[in-house]
């Protein structure tokens, strides 16, 4: 059988990083690292890391035919093993005594699925960075362009496409400290019923064989660039849940903007649009149509990633004893799949923002059709401890009757609203007039604390940039598949 996404549009660009070869790879690094720790360790001989290297190439190895002996042992650890101590038997002999010791299946298939994500968090901080920054230029250009705010479908009170982008940005702000702990992934250890036994045993009659067992562990989460937790997780699922929560948290995030964009690109609307690319958005029957399909994409993802998380949690829920049985091998489909969608996502978000059309005449235009009384809230704020109370009604129902009459007529909005406030002083002994109501149904001076709002999610993005400048190693995680 042959997967190569025919059913999952748009999600080949996550493939590099996650496809079955990169898994292949990631496996023969884990084996091949723990060689290497064993060397720094001083159990192992100097030349046996370099040759656990050099037999860690996966494309040294046939995938499929793993896949299908792995129904053997019910993982593909014990036939790559198998394979994998052919090799290194061929290139050093010596050397294979050391491969998999002190290790159990479930070891290195959980690290290598921590080094998958690792090694996918590079690109997917990168295509993040790029539409953050993509995000910032949009809010700090469209600061003063105004559009129709909308909550429950409906327009509300103006507001500005900047203040949208920045709230955009903001999304994806709160997920930098989750993305951090990508580079922060946990290596899998303690051997067959979460002991250490076998890992103990390396170092026979030394009285601190305990503690020199953690060592070995520690170094072979230093070759892979990943971390040592603080407990034996074989059965306490935590780390999967957590990299899977943030995967779905960004894919949520993405779809946010994602279902924005599609709503605004409606022909009626007309007030954002895609970036063209030939081939992009073709209908095979309408070909008029544009369709924006990086958006669709991205909701696509959005819309997946819950279902993926579900599978995590309730395979997380039916771990038992010291090693799961059924549960275990569950995950790996659904935290390949997420990790997947969602670096794919990362670069559909990037080439959308990075390319966004912004009509700005359009937003304006659909704001003017809403009438005035989209700045009601503007106008009874203002008016209404100015005008009296009369027949019954006080002033904020009076303001209120008026809006309602006028909904749609500003004209006659206007010179309502004048007499309505006739003599009435305004802040400061000003007139309540002609120009004085007039300024009140200008949708530029309702912007709230418009400005301020953007700035300071820009300076979160200029502060979060400068940290991560500072930082040796930004952004997470190796870009390209390498032997450990």
């Amino acid at each position: 059988m042959t997967d190569v996404g025919l059913l999952s549009p748009g999600a080949h660009r996550g493939d590099g990083h996650t496809d079955d070869s990169a898994v292949l790879q990631a496996l023969l690094d884990v084996e091949a690292a723990w060689v290497a720790a064993q060397t720094g360790a001083g159990l192992a001989p100097p030349g046996a890391a370099a040759s656990a290297r050099a037999a860690a190439r996966s494309e040294d190895y046939d995938a499929a035919d793993v896949a299908r002996r792995a129904e053997g042992g019910g993982n593909p650890v014990i036939p790559l093993l198998a394979d994998y101590r052919r090799r290194l038997g061929d290139l050093d002999p010596e050397a294979v005594r050391w491969v998999h010791r002190g290790l159990t299946s479930q070891d290195v298939m959980d690290t290598a699925m921590m080094l998958v994500v690792h090694r996918a968090a590079g690109p997917l901080a990168r295509d993040l960075g790029r539409t953050r920054d993509a995000l910032a230029g949009l809010a700090d250009a469209h600061r003063g362009t105004v559009l129709a705010a909308r909550t429950l479908t409906q327009h509300a009170l103006p507001t500005t496409f900047g203040l949208k982008a920045a709230s955009w940005l903001a999304g994806l702000q709160d997920l930098e400290d989750d993305l951090a702990e990508l580079d922060r992934l946990p290596v899998s250890y303690g051997g067959a019923v979460g002991s250490l036994a076998a890992s103990v045993a390396l170092f026979p009659g030394a009285p601190d064989a305990a503690e020199r067992a953690l060592d070995l562990a520690r170094r072979w989460a230093r070759e892979l660039g990943l971390s040592l937790p603080p407990h034996v997780w074989h059965t306490a699922r935590r780390p999967v849940l957590r990299t899977g929560e943030t995967l779905a948290a960004v894919c949520s995030s993405l779809g946010r903007i994602a279902n924005d964009v599609l709503l605004l690109s409606r022909p009626e609307l007309g007030e954002l649009r895609e970036p063209a690319a030939e081939g992009r958005g073709v209908s095979s029957a309408m070909p008029q149509k544009q369709n924006p399909v990086l958006s669709v994409l991205l909701k696509r993802t959005a819309l997946t990633a819950p279902q993926l998380v579900a599978q995590l949690q309730l395979a997380a829920s039916l771990s038992l004893d010291e090693r799961p049985d059924g549960a275990w091998h569950a995950e790996w489909p659904a935290l390949r799949e997420l990790t997947r969608l969602t670096v794919a996502a990362s670069s559909h978000a990037a080439e959308l923002t990075a390319g966004l059309t912004v009509g700005t005449t359009r937003m304006r235009a659909n704001l003017d059709a809403s009438g005035p009384a989209v700045l009601a809230e503007r106008i009874s704020a203002a008016l209404a401890p100015l005008v009296p109370a009369a027949g019954g009604s006080s002033g904020a129902q009076r303001v209120q009757a008026v809006v309602r009459e006028h909904a749609t007529d500003r004209p006659g909005l206007l010179t309502a609203l004048v007499r309505l406030a006739a003599g009435a002083e305004g802040p400061g002994g000003a007139a309540v007039d002609e120009e004085f109501v007039a300024g009140l149904l200008d949708p530029a001076g309702y912007l709230g604390a418009n400005d301020l709002l953007i700035d300071r999610v820009l300076e979160r993005s200029r502060r979060s940039e400068n940290e991560r400048s500072a930082s040796p190693g930004a952004p997470a995680g190796p870009t390209t598949r390498s032997t450990a």
